[in-house]
C-alpha cells in the first residue's frame, strides 16, 4: 500500500501513446513509444508507472523493413501468452507502415523470450493496431491509410483466426468527417480503444494531428449484442469525448488507454497530453485520472486535470 494519498499529473514524462494493462496477477504493464526498441514496465501501483521495473524486450535487426518508427505498442494477454502489437516501418513514408506482432509463453512477460510472428497483413498500411475479444472471437483495429488526400487515416476493423493472423473483411468503422478531427493540418482519426461495460463497447479513438493542441478523443457506441464487422451497428458521437483545457493549461489529449484501480472499484484513463499549445511532441507525457459513468451508461471523462491539482491515489492503492 502507498503511502501517498494524493499525487500530481504528468506520472510519466516523454511518454507518449501510453498504454496499460493491470494483469491478474496484480501488476501494472506500461508501454509507450520509444521508437528504437520495445521497453516494458512492470509496477505494482498506478501512480508509479515511472518508477516501475524496466526491460528493453525487443530491438529490431538493423535496416529491416520494420526496424524504424516503433510506435504505440500494446502487450494484450490472449489465450494464456503474451503479446505485443506495434508499428514499425522500413524508415521511409507512411506506405511501408505495418503493425507487427510479438508473442511471449511465459507467464511473467518480463521473463522469457519474445517471438516475432510477423507483420500483420492489412489491406491498407497503417498504425496503432489493438485487438478486442468478444463472444470468445477476436478483433483486430486499426487506423488505415489510404484515402490520400481526403483524410490521412481512418479506423478499421478485421477478424482474427489467431493473435497474429487476420481474416475476412476489412470494415471501415470512423473516418475524420467532422471539423474537431481535422485540426493541424490533416484530418486523422487513429488510435482505437475498446472499452466494455454496460451492455455496451465503446470504440475510443484519436483524432486531429497529435501535434495539434486540438488532439482529442472521440467516441462510437455499439451493443454488445451487435455485430462489430457491421459498421451501422456503431453510433459516432458528434462531439469531442475528451479534449484541451485552456484553463487548466493541459493541451493535445489523446492516444489513450483504459485500466482499473489496484481493488477493481475505480475506472482510469491513461493518456498523453501537452503543456501548452504548439509544444513540441517531446513533451508528450503521460497522465491518468479517474472517471465516472453518466445515467445513460455512457462514459464520463471529464476535463484534463491541470498539472498543480492534487488528485486522489487510485483505490487500493
Amino acid at each position: 500500500m502507498s503511502q501517498r494519498t494524493t499525487f500530481f499529473n504528468p506520472i510519466a514524462a516523454s511518454s507518449a501513446d501510453p498504454w496499460v494493462f493491470k494483469h491478474t496477477d496484480g501488476c501494472y504493464y506500461f508501454m509507450s513509444t520509444r521508437s528504437k526498441g520495445l521497453e516494458l514496465t512492470q509496477s505494482s501501483t498506478l501512480t508509479g508507472l515511472a518508477e516501475g521495473r524496466k526491460k528493453l524486450i525487443w530491438s529490431p535487426e538493423p535496416g529491416g523493413s520494420y526496424s524504424y518508427n516503433l510506435w504505440a505498442p500494446e502487450i494484450h494477454h490472449l489465450d494464456n501468452k503474451w503479446y505485443i502489437y506495434y508499428t514499425a516501418n522500413d524508415g521511409g513514408g507512411d506506405e511501408s507502415r505495418r503493425i507487427c506482432v510479438l508473442e511471449n509463453e511465459q507467464s511473467d512477460p518480463m521473463e522469457g523470450e519474445w517471438v516475432w510472428k510477423g507483420a500483420l497483413q492489412t489491406p491498407v498500411p497503417g498504425l496503432d493496431g489493438t485487438v478486442m475479444r468478444l463472444r470468445n472471437e477476436l478483433y483486430f483495429l486499426y487506423a488505415g491509410y489510404g484515402h490520400f488526400p481526403e483524410y490521412g487515416s481512418a479506423v478499421y476493423i478485421m477478424r482474427m483466426s489467431d493473435p497474429w493472423t487476420l481474416a475476412g473483411e476489412h470494415r471501415l468503422l470512423t473516418a475524420p468527417t467532422l471539423s474537431w478531427e481535422k485540426q493541424g493540418g490533416m484530418a486523422i482519426n487513429e488510435g482505437p480503444v475498446i472499452l466494455q461495460r454496460n451492455g455496451r463497447i465503446f470504440l475510443v479513438y484519436s483524432a486531429s494531428t497529435t501535434w495539434s493542441e486540438d488532439y482529442a478523443l472521440g467516441m462510437l457506441t455499439m451493443s454488445e449484442a451487435s455485430d462489430p464487422m457491421e459498421p451501422l451497428s456503431w453510433e459516432k458521437s458528434m462531439l469531442p469525448v475528451f479534449c484541451k483545457s485552456v484553463e487548466n493549461g493541459i493541451y493535445a489529449t489523446g492516444h489513450n488507454s483504459f485500466t482499473r484501480s489496484p481493488d477493481n472499484r475505480e475506472d482510469w484513463i491513461v493518456y498523453h497530453a501537452l503543456p501548452a499549445a504548439g509544444a513540441d511532441v517531446a513533451l508528450r507525457a503521460t497522465r491518468i485520472q479517474k472517471f465516472g459513468w453518466k445515467p445513460d451508461g455512457t462514459p464520463d471523462f471529464g476535463v484534463p486535470y491541470s498539472d498543480t491539482h492534487a488528485l486522489t491515489v487510485p483505490s487500493g492503492e
